[in-house]
């Protein structure tokens, strides 16, 4: 089959049983849309696991399945979003990732140009993160029993010497800092889901993190918490480290960076920013003297502009996150009992 004949088979053709069934059809699935675009030496040894080299220093490994809808959205897609999501897992254990696995399920009847496209945007975040994805699996489901594509992925990283950051580390008296603005992502899919439209597009945030990571604990190896606040939000996050670790939290409501438009999106549909997913940030628990220099570091990065210090630990046996407001009042940011919307990522 020639490269004219390909292109013509995916744009027209769609997945179905026979390119989950081991013989020639997904063998060409796999030579003619994953390796010719997700090609590189590692991959191409063609055996059933990655040989990979060895490392020094302490390995860290992270895995993530990833399911959204609708599965392209502004700033992203599944694709883009499942190579970010488990890179960033992996750098808020202060390491360098090295390489990526990915494992697709794909619905019977699914379009071989969609995917595609899902291909070739992992492809391109992968190659602008500098960490391939070594090795993979594809299986097909039955029309119904599927809801596209899902993908998990698995990152492997190396943490570098003298760096240790676990969520025990966390205690009183730690300054905690933010990366940006929050509820991008969420309102991003919320508003392509539901035809929303807004004076200007809200787009996702999703991006890789360990460049600014790697810049953090060069500046600072003794940063104590990393976490990036994705599925439940920074309040999720933040409750999940002070039950952890056995402390509180007083965050300051003015100090929280939020763009106007999301803001504004927020209000309109009912939704607690403190409570929508973010895929491009981090938060960050430091000693207090050493926030200054973080933020300044966090700034001269292009994930990091409008960082932030937006709280600090306490002690508090209850594991409180409290927040001053704008009104000069103090509520709680406890838990949600559910979801305030429909899984997004």
């Amino acid at each position: 089959m020639n490269m004219v004949d390909k292109d013509v088979s995916i744009r027209a053709g769609s997945v179905d049983m026979t390119h989950g069934g081991g013989g020639r059809a997904m063998a060409e699935l796999i030579a003619d849309l994953f390796q010719r675009h997700l090609g590189n030496p590692i991959l191409a040894q063609g055996n059933d696991g990655a040989l990979l080299e060895p490392q020094n220093g302490r390995l860290v490994m992270s895995t993530d399945g990833h399911v959204i809808s609708p599965l392209f959205f502004p700033g992203g897609d599944i694709g883009s979003l499942s190579v970010h999501g488990t890179l960033n897992d992996v750098a808020m254990t202060g390491a360098r990732p090295l390489y990526l696995t990915a494992g697709f399920i794909l619905e019977e009847g699914f379009p071989l140009a969609d995917l595609e496209r899902i291909v070739m945007s992992m492809a391109r975040a992968a190659k602008e993160a500098g960490v391939p994805i070594v090795t993979g699996d594809t299986k097909v489901v039955e029309k119904g029993k599927g809801d596209g594509v899902f993908i998990t992925t698995t990152g492997l990283g190396v943490v570098p010497d003298g760096v240790h950051v676990s969520v025990e580390r966390a205690k009183p008296g730690q300054a905690v800092l933010l990366s940006g603005s929050i509820g991008d992502h969420g309102v991003a899919i919320l508003s392509k889901r539901e035809s929303l439209e807004f004076e200007t597009e809200i787009r996702s945030d999703s991006a890789a993190l360990h460049g600014i990571v790697a810049a953090m604990v060069e500046a600072v190896p003794g940063i104590a918490v990393l976490r990036d606040p994705t599925r439940g939000g920074l309040a999720a996050t933040l409750n999940e480290i002070a039950r952890t670790a056995n402390v509180g939290m007083m965050l300051d409501e003015a100090m929280i960076p939020m763009k106007p438009d999301v803001a504004a999106a927020c209000e309109l549909l009912g939704l607690d920013p403190l409570y929508v997913a973010n895929e491009g940030k981090l938060v960050c628990l430091c000693d207090a003297g050493d926030a200054d220099v973080l933020l300044e570091v966090m700034r001269a990065h292009p994930l990091g502009g409008n960082a932030a210090r937006i709280g600090t630990v306490i002690d508090d046996d209850v594991n409180l996150i409290q927040m001053k407001t704008g009104f000069g009042g103090t509520r709680v940011v406890d838990w949600l009992a559910g979801e305030q919307l429909p899984r997004i990522c």
